[in-house]
C-alpha cells in the first residue's frame, strides 16, 4: 500500500455526499442542493460546512468514532495488500464472517452463498454487484481505516464493492477504483477499526453525548452558503444536524 497525495476532509466529505444524495434523507431539499453536491466548491468554506451538515443526516455516527488526528490519503492498492484487508463489523457482515472478519475469508463465504440453490435477497446483491464491476458506471471511492500504510486495514466505505471483486476476480477488478485510507496512529480507539468492549463502551458514550447534541448554528451556516451563486437555501427548510 502506498500514499499517493494527502487530501482534505472536505473533498472526501464532497465524494461521500454524492454517492449518499439519492437516499431519503434529501428527498424534501435535494433539489435545492443538487448544484453544490454535483459541482462542489471546495474552496469555499461555507459550501464545505454545509456539505458536511448534509452527510451528516447519514453519516453522523460514523464520523464521531474517527480519531481527532486522522489524515485522509488517496492510495495504491496493490495485490498483495488483499491479505491486510478486513471488513467492516456490522450488520450482515457479522453473521458472514462469524468473528473471522478478514477480506479474503469473507470472499470465500460470499462464494458458497452465490453457490446455492435458493439466494438469500444479500447473495442476490452480491452476484448483482459482481456482474456490474466491469460496467463504466460511476465509482464511488473505496475507503480505509488504519494506522498507516504498514498495518491492518478495515474497509469502512465499500465493502460490497471490495468483497465482490474478490469474488468475481481475486481483486483484479480493483484497479481503476479510487483507493482513500484515513490514518491514525490512534485508530485503535474506533470501535469500527478494533471492536472490543472499550471501543464499544466509547462508541456507546459518543452516541448518547451527540443524542440532543443539534447544530444550533444551522441558520446562519445556510444564509452564508445562499450568498454563493451556487446555493440558494432559505434555512427554515434546512433540517438540523448532529455535529462532532
Amino acid at each position: 500500500m502506498k500514499k499517493l497525495r494527502r487530501i482534505t476532509e472536505a473533498e472526501v466529505i464532497a465524494e461521500f455526499l454524492q454517492g449518499e444524495f439519492f437516499h431519503s434523507e434529501y428527498d424534501a431539499d435535494r433539489e435545492r442542493f443538487a448544484e453544490i453536491v454535483s459541482h462542489p466548491n471546495l474552496t469555499n468554506e461555507a459550501e464545505n460546512a454545509l456539505r458536511q451538515a448534509l452527510l451528516f443526516r447519514r453519516r453522523d455516527t460514523m464520523w464521531w468514532e474517527l480519531p481527532e488526528d486522522r489524515q485522509w490519503w488517496e492510495i495504491e492498492f496493490e495485490s498483495q495488500d488483499i491479505e491486510k484487508v478486513s471488513v467492516f463489523p456490522r450488520a450482515h457482515w457479522r453473521d458472514i464472517a462469524r468473528g473471522n472478519f478478514k477480506a479474503t475469508y469473507v470472499a470465500t463465504q460470499v462464494r458458497r452463498l452465490l453457490e446455492q440453490k435458493d439466494p438469500s435477497p444479500f447473495a442476490r446483491k452480491m452476484q448483482a454487484i459482481c456482474s456490474n464491476l466491469g460496467s463504466d458506471d460511476r465509482k464511488d471511492m473505496i475507503v480505509f481505516l488504519g494506522l498507516d500504510e504498514h498495518n491492518r486495514v478495515t474497509l469502512l466505505e465499500g465493502n460490497h464493492r471490495f468483497i465482490a471483486s474478490l469474488v468475481a476476480g481475486n481483486g483484479l477488478t480493483l484497479k481503476g477504483q479510487r483507493m482513500v485510507a484515513v490514518f491514525s496512529p490512534d485508530m485503535e480507539q474506533c470501535c469500527w477499526y478494533k471492536t472490543n468492549f472499550k471501543t464499544l463502551f466509547r462508541c456507546l458514550k459518543n452516541r448518547i453525548k451527540h443524542k440532543w447534541d443539534r447544530d444550533t448554528d444551522v441558520s446562519s451556516l445556510l444564509q452564508k452558503a445562499a450568498r454563493t451563486p451556487t446555493v440558494s437555501a432559505p434555512a427554515e427548510n434546512a433540517l438540523p444536524v448532529k455535529t462532532k
